[in-house]
């Protein structure tokens, strides 16, 4: 994969190309552009929800390592997100509408840079972090993150490898980071378990299992 810090398109005859088959669906397709645009915009408050059904989850189990895993998952996406934040810079690709005109855009237009996705980041990540708790929860989690991928090309914000390669870093700089901080989290949940805050880690009034 070439860098693209001379402001250029990654991958970039390719991605034109993908760009603009894309664009002539969103064009042909007015129909879709009112749900598309909301979910591109807001659908983050989707995952806010998925990550807090996946801690009443982890909560109603009692396993202090799910419970942990849950607790530890929106930690990942902040990291996640962070790591994110330096690749975009070293990359510096523009967003379409800046290289292609005649973009159709549903979005507001934003002067951040295009590659990694910043929204298919956050739903890779969630979707790993929960993936790790419930593994039906996670496959839904899974199903909307690739929609989110799908839905921020189809409005215009992003190319295809943008989305695409968000996934993956959210993906693996989630599960990665709560790999390593799993035996803090559970020592951290079991501490807690011990006081007045185990009403956040368990519905059992004697603490967690």
């Amino acid at each position: 994969m070439g860098q693209a810090s001379d402001g250029s398109v990654v991958w970039g005859p390719t991605q034109e190309g993908w760009t603009h088959a894309v664009d002539h669906l969103s064009r042909t397709t007015p129909w879709l552009h009112a749900p598309a645009r909301l979910y591109a915009e807001y659908g983050v408050v989707v995952f806010a929800g998925l990550l807090l059904w996946s801690w009443w989850l982890a909560r109603r189990e009692g396993d202090p390592a799910k419970v942990a895993a849950a607790l530890w998952a929106p930690i990942g996406v902040l990291v996640a997100l962070g790591v994110n934040q330096l690749l975009a810079g070293a990359v510096a690709e523009p967003r379409p509408y800046a290289v292609l005109p005649h973009t159709l855009v549903l979005v507001p237009r934003s002067a951040d840079y295009s590659f990694p996705s910043d929204h298919a980041v956050m739903a890779g990540a969630v979707a790993v972090g929960i993936l790790v708790v419930h593994r039906l929860l996670g496959i839904l989690a899974a199903a909307l993150a690739v929609l989110m991928a799908v839905t921020r090309v189809y409005v215009g914000a992003h190319f295809p490898l943008d989305v695409t390669v968000g996934l993956a870093v959210g993906a693996l700089v989630a599960l990665a980071s709560y790999l390593l901080a799993r035996p803090l989290a559970l020592r951290l949940v079991e501490l807690l378990a011990r006081t007045p805050a185990r009403v956040l880690l368990t519905t059992a009034s004697g603490g967690s299992r």
